[in-house]
């Protein structure tokens, strides 16, 4: 609890302080809350939004690590960082293509995803490779390098956080 006593003069130290307490009292290893919440938190840097909460509790069963953390995890993307990972991505992704910064449009991400929507709904494939393919795949591709880092570094901020608090095993 010093570690935590130590954050409490900062803003939103209570908010943190209880969410590293849920951490900390979910089921399982540092190693599988810290890889859950690193799932979950990873998952928010793809552009298939409306389906982070459940891509992160399908790889986190998958890969047999903590689903409640990877659900938790998720918070990460919210709606006043979506935006700017949008923009990251998309164009971290047109630059791995080798797509020049100047030719590329710009991207109205309201438009993109009411479109995206309804042509799920009506399963409009012409309208998916005409208007949508040519902005989704650039943000599937740059999403990648996003999503290792922040897996890394989520994974590591986490296991290190959980086992300084843990208990002492009486042996």
């Amino acid at each position: 609890m010093k570690l935590l006593a130590k954050f409490y003069h900062y803003p939103y130290a209570k908010l943190w302080q209880k969410f590293v307490l849920k951490l900390r009292a979910m089921k399982g290893s540092p190693e599988q809350i810290a890889a859950g919440f690193a799932i979950g938190a990873a998952m928010t840097f793809t552009p298939f939004v409306g389906l982070h909460l459940i891509l992160s509790v399908v790889l986190a069963w998958i890969f047999r690590v903590n689903s409640m953390a990877a659900a938790l995890g998720t918070v990460l993307g919210n709606p006043w960082t979506f935006p700017l990972i949008w923009i990251a991505v998309l164009y971290s992704g047109r630059f791995m293509l080798g797509a020049s910064y100047e030719g590329a449009t710009k991207v109205d991400f309201v438009h993109f995803f009411d479109k995206s929507l309804k042509a799920l709904m009506n399963l409009d494939f012409d309208l998916f490779f005409q208007d949508i393919w040519p902005i989704l795949y650039p943000m599937m591709i740059g999403c990648i390098p996003y999503c290792l880092v922040v897996w890394i570094l989520c994974y590591v901020g986490v296991k290190t956080i959980l086992g300084k608090l843990q208990k002492p095993r009486v042996v």
